[in-house]
């Protein structure tokens, strides 16, 4: 990817598609339907379903509640990286 802000929003979507995926893998191990998650994490089914379809970019407390609802830990890390040129 030449332009920085293409790459910069390839690896936002992708980090939102591998929390959905993580969400949903989780839930449906559970046996849940959306409306469950949706009511043990406070949320709607809508708002569950777009989460899920990677639509949303997830606040740490809204990652915080579907975890707590999935019986997750939520692990929030920052390691040193490749530094982005100004």
């Amino acid at each position: 990817m030449d332009r920085p802000e293409a790459a910069e929003a390839y690896r936002q979507a992708q980090l939102r598609f591998e929390l959905a995926e993580t969400v949903r893998l989780r839930r449906e191990e559970l046996g849940w339907s959306q409306r469950q998650l949706a009511e043990r994490a406070g949320m709607t089914q809508p708002g569950v379903a777009r989460f899920e379809a990677g639509g949303t970019t997830p606040t740490i407390p809204l990652l915080a509640r579907l975890a707590d609802a999935l019986g997750l830990h939520l692990t929030v890390s920052l390691a040193p990286g490749q530094r982005r040129s100004a």
